[in-house]
C-alpha cells in the first residue's frame, strides 16, 4: 500500500509556536496522568525509560512522579528541551531532557527498558528509521508505546475530544482546524501503520484503536 501522506522534513517547534503548543496541551493534563498510570504498570522504580519527542515534558513528569524511574527525554526542539527541563525542576523531579533526532538516537544499543512517543510519530520524516532506532536502544524484552492520531477519526470523535479538554471557544475552534487539516494529512491509518511496522526490526506490534487515535505496542 502506497503511503500518500505528505512528505515532510523533521523540524522541531521553536519559539512562539512551541509556547502556544505548550499552553494548548496543558489542557490535557488529565489525559497525561491517565496515560502515565497505564504506563506505570510496565515500569519498575529502577527502569530506564526514554520518551521520544516529549515536548513540554508533561507526560514524562507524570511518569517519573509515579514510578521513580530514570527517564530521558529527547526532542528536536531547543525550546522544548529548555521548557521541559524548567517544568521538571518546578515539579521537583529529575529528568534529563536532551536535543536529538528520533531517527538517530544518541544512545548505545539496549539502553532502555521502555520507550514512549506520544503525538509526534506522524511528524517524523523517517518513521521506519525511527522505529528501527527504538528497537536498537531497547533491551531484550523491552517495550515501546507509540500514541498518536488516527487518520480516519470522525467529526463527532473530534468534537468529543475537544469539548472534554476544557478549552475556550476560540482555542477549541483553532484546535479543530489544525486536527482537520495539517494533523489529519500526516496521520496513519491502521493499515498504513501495520505495513510500516512490518518493515521494521519489530516485524509486528499490537495496534489498539480509540475514537480519535491509536496505541501501538511493540516488544523487542
Amino acid at each position: 500500500m502506497a503511503d500518500r501522506r505528505p512528505a515532510r522534513n523533521d523540524a522541531g517547534m521553536e519559539g512562539l509556536i512551541a509556547s502556544w503548543y505548550a499552553r494548548q496541551t496543558a489542557h490535557d493534563i488529565d489525559e497525561f496522568k491517565r496515560t502515565a498510570h497505564r504506563i506505570a504498570a510496565y515500569i519498575s522504580a529502577g527502569a530506564r525509560v526514554l520518551e521520544v519527542a516529549p515536548g513540554p515534558g508533561y507526560l514524562a513528569i507524570e511518569i517519573v512522579k509515579l514510578t521513580g524511574c530514570r527517564l530521558v527525554g529527547l526532542d528536536l526542539s531547543r525550546t522544548f528541551v529548555r521548557m521541559a527541563g524548567k517544568n521538571a525542576r518546578r515539579a521537583g523531579v529529575r529528568i534529563d531532557f536532551e536535543l536529538g533526532d528520533a531517527a538517530d538516537l544518541p544512545f548505545p544499543a539496549e539502553s532502555f527498558d521502555f520507550i514512549v512517543c506520544r503525538a509526534a510519530f506522524k511528524n517524523f520524516a523517517r518513521p521506519l528509521k525511527a522505529l528501527d532506532e527504538m528497537h536498537r536502544v531497547l533491551k531484550a524484552g523491552g517495550m515501546a508505546l507509540i500514541i498518536d492520531l488516527r487518520q480516519d477519526f470522525s467529526p463527532q470523535a473530534l468534537n468529543d475530544h475537544v469539548s472534554g479538554s476544557g478549552r475556550g471557544a476560540i482555542s477549541a475552534a483553532i484546535t479543530k482546524l489544525i486536527f482537520n487539516t495539517m494533523l489529519k494529512r500526516r496521520a496513519y491509518t491502521r493499515d498504513s501503520l501495520a505495513e510500516l511496522v512490518a518493515q521494521s526490526q519489530f516485524k509486528g506490534g499490537d495496534i489498539r484503536l480509540d475514537p480519535i487515535g491509536f496505541e501501538l505496542w511493540l516488544r523487542k
